[in-house]
C-alpha cells in the first residue's frame, strides 16, 4: 500500500481540481469496510487521546501544554495519508475529465 501525502499524488485523482478530489474521496471513504472504518477511527482516538491527557497534566506542568500541541499538529499528518491511502483503492481506475 502506497501512502499518499496529498491528494495529487493519487493517480486516479490527477488532473481534477481540488473540490472534485475531496468529493471523490469522500464517495470512496464511504465504500470503506467496517474493519478499515475501525482502524481509522482507532488511529484517530491514539492520537487524540494523548493530548486531552497532556492538557490534565497542564496544572503541574506548563510544558505538556506545548506537548499536546505538538502530538495535534501531529495529527494530520499522520491520519491524512493513510486515510487517502486506504481511501484510494475504492477509486475508480481512471478518472474521466470533463
Amino acid at each position: 500500500m502506497a501512502l499518499f501525502f496529498t491528494t495529487r499524488h493519487i493517480p486516479q485523482l490527477q488532473g481534477l481540481p481540488l473540490s472534485e478530489r475531496m468529493q471523490r474521496l469522500e464517495a470512496a471513504a464511504r465504500k470503506m469496510t467496517a474493519p478499515e472504518k475501525t482502524f481509522l477511527n482507532v488511529l484517530k482516538l491514539l492520537i487524540i487521546v494523548p493530548v486531552f491527557a497532556l492538557i490534565l497534566r497542564t496544572a503541574t506542568d506548563w510544558s505538556s501544554l506545548i506537548w499536546a500541541g505538538a502530538v495535534f499538529l501531529l495529527y494530520p499528518s499522520v491520519v491524512k495519508p493513510i486515510q487517502y491511502s486506504i481511501s484510494a483503492k475504492y477509486l475508480p481506475q481512471q478518472a474521466s475529465k470533463e
